[in-house]
């Protein structure tokens, strides 16, 4: 995600099948056959939920812009880790009619701020595949940067971070569970449809039209969309033939332009991370106002001010962040940190031929003294404040890393790091020993000045190895 308030502001001033038990943060219910009812995450301790996996969501919704109702059928396809006589999903989206497990009547209700309690018909045995499907309709709200969220046009779109899904669907909304996700979206047949993944029906029949989409690599729920518009299409191939469908809202028409040059910055990401993780890309414009934008698999929500670097930002996403997602969301870095380097720095040096050590080293003087700029430390910014430091810091932290081990170490090393996780995930503990691994040299001093204190860094680790890096121009 590319928050504009903060980088403006600042600019002008592998939880796997079924076998792992739940996380040792799991909120632990009195009754052995209950599901957790959240997994303990350092900052939203009721995300997600124990006692099962989620393998598949299968999601058709209904809805008729003019009166805003969305009725929509979930299924969930998943396997339990533990006996459950109950257990819980994550929503908060319109009202529930009815909910089965394993095809049979299972009594349900609504609790806190967004679970939702199934009681099974008969217990489900560990270990073993179930279904749950869940029927809901209702008028649904307006919640910008938060989830379901209404255009200027009158249709809609869902994006958020960290939460959005739960807003139009019941998931286990934690970054723990993947799953595949396919959408079938019913809409009046002026309407047109966008979601993850790969368009596989687009089909007029009366009145309506109905789309399909469907992924074929698992997904986080933030990650995923769905988006209602009067869209105008832009259809790209890569070189390999990888479909790139992008979408425009009526008054996005101005960014086309900036997504012919998709193909361009796909190539050039390769070029760091390896290959494309997905089978399509593209993106959703949007023209309603946003603070931010986001990087939902294969095709991020663009707001109305995206520029040229939030386009290499949200792709690069598509590497760190959506492929490889972090284990807890105190983990951040490794989405925003690499998404922000990459676009303020890599780009600019490698496509522009930009002098980014000298960007940096009058970065590092206008900012040396200015406490807020390093209050918030990069291993840990703290519930709240995720969305703050990785975008300002997080590149000046990854450039002194870059020049602390030479190029040589540092773009294998990382390359292979994102490979090595690729659909599954990894924390900034694991990012620091792996880093160690590469180099003789020892990090443990340069991590802890860098990601763990709120002080700048001492001066051998502001300018690793490269006296003149002192001397500013």
């Amino acid at each position: 995600m590319t928050s504009h308030n903060w980088i403006c502001a600042l600019v002008a001033g592998v939880l796997l099948a079924a076998g792992p038990p739940a996380p040792a943060g799991a909120q632990q219910p009195a009754d052995p056959l209950v599901g957790a009812p959240g997994l303990g995450d350092p900052y939203y301790p009721d995300d997600g939920n124990g006692g099962y996996h989620v393998e598949h969501y299968d999601i058709a919704i209904d809805y008729d812009p003019p009166s805003r109702r969305l009725t929509g059928t979930a299924r969930l396809d998943a396997v339990s880790s533990q006996a459950l006589r109950m257990f819980d999903l994550d929503f908060n989206g319109p009202d529930v009619q009815q909910v089965s497990v394993n095809n049979l009547p299972a009594g349900f209700g609504r609790n806190g701020a967004h679970k939702l309690t199934v009681t099974p018909a008969l217990p489900i045995l560990p270990g073993l595949p179930f279904t749950v499907t869940v029927r809901y309709s209702g008028v649904e709200g307006d919640n910008p940067d938060h989830g379901w969220t209404i255009s200027p046009s009158g249709g809609a779109f869902a994006a958020g971070e960290p939460h959005s899904a739960a807003t139009w669907y019941p998931l286990n909304d934690t970054p723990l569970d993947k799953a595949t996700f396919d959408l079938k979206a019913t809409v009046p047949q002026e309407w047109q449809v966008v979601s993850n993944g790969l368009r596989i029906r687009d089909e007029v029949n009366g009145p309506t039209r109905t789309v399909e989409w469907a992924t074929q690599h698992p997904v986080l729920g933030y990650l995923t969309t769905v988006a209602i518009d009067h869209f105008d299409f832009l259809n790209q191939r890569r070189a390999n033939g990888t479909p790139l469908i992008s979408a425009f809202a009526p008054e996005a028409a101005a960014r086309r332009p900036l997504e012919q040059r998709l193909p361009e910055i796909l190539n050039f990401l390769e070029s760091l991370y390896g290959p494309y993780p997905f089978e399509s890309g593209g993106g959703i414009y949007v023209d309603t106002t946003l603070n931010f934008s986001l990087e939902t698999q294969t095709r991020p929500v663009y707001a109305p001010w995206t520029d040229l670097n939030t386009v290499v930002h949200e792709n690069t996403h598509q590497w760190w962040g959506d492929s490889m997602s972090v284990r807890n969301w105190s983990d951040i870095c490794l989405n925003e940190c690499f998404a922000s380097y990459t676009a303020d720095y890599l780009w600019p040096e490698r496509k522009e031929g930009k002098d980014v050590d000298d960007q940096y080293r009058r970065t590092v003087a206008r900012y040396i003294d200015t406490q807020k700029f390093w209050e918030i430390p990069l291993q840990n910014p703290g519930a709240g404040e995720e969305f703050t430091a990785v975008y300002y810091r997080g590149p000046l932290f990854l450039h002194a890393l870059r020049r602390m081990i030479g190029d040589d170490v540092f773009f294998p090393a990382v390359a292979q790091f994102v490979q090595s996780h690729a659909y599954g995930h990894a924390s900034m503990p694991e990012f620091r020993r792996f880093m160690q691994s590469k180099t003789p040299a020892d990090l443990s001093g340069f991590f802890a000045a860098w990601l763990d204190t709120t002080t700048p860094p001492p001066t051998k680790y502001l300018y690793p190895g490269l006296l003149r890096w002192h001397r500013i121009r």
